[in-house]
């Protein structure tokens, strides 16, 4: 993993060039928004239980047929499970977030998992429907909080959202 330093000064690294006026401006961009970042991640570190619950409860109230016999939460396991998914998104996505780079999410959460959900029969529209729902209970904290980090908070999430939506296609 890479935080978005690392990837500037690796690329100038690799061309052996010093750090020019645009690397000099997109480091100063990085540090200027790091306190939104770390004020947005404080919020989902502090509310992840609140977080998930809401992002959850508003899936299952859309989609009511998952708890139902037969449905993908059906069971105590399986709505563990999908808990326990939803909580891993919300906290690869704050990693993205930290980081101000995306790269993350393909490395260690996108890659493999559509065989894996193939392989366990597990839609993949309502894991979509679960990650926008994340990303919509966190922009209204932050909003709530006044924490002007909305581009930062939706970029991870909709990072996820058009890449499983592009390799279910």
């Amino acid at each position: 993993m890479q935080d978005n330093i690392t990837k500037i000064l690796n690329r100038y690294d690799l061309t052996g060039k010093y750090l020019d006026s645009i690397a000099i401006e997109e480091l100063n961009n990085y540090f200027i928004s790091a306190s939104n970042r770390i004020k947005a991640i404080e919020v989902i570190n502090r509310q992840a239980s609140k977080i998930i619950k809401e992002a959850a409860a508003r899936l299952y109230e859309e989609q009511p047929e998952l708890l139902r016999p037969g449905g993908n939460s059906y069971t105590t396991r399986r709505y563990a499970a999908c808990l326990r998914d939803i909580e891993y998104y919300l906290r690869y996505a704050s990693y993205a977030i930290v980081a101000a780079d995306t790269n993350i999410l393909k490395e260690r959460v996108l890659d493999g998992l559509q065989d894996v959900y193939n392989s366990l029969n597990v839609p993949i529209a309502p894991t979509i429907r679960s990650i926008k729902l994340l990303q919509e209970v966190i922009e209204a904290e932050m909003k709530l909080q006044n924490i002007d980090a909305i581009n930062w908070v939706v970029e991870p999430f909709q990072y996820i959202i058009k890449n499983l939506s592009e390799e279910n296609i």
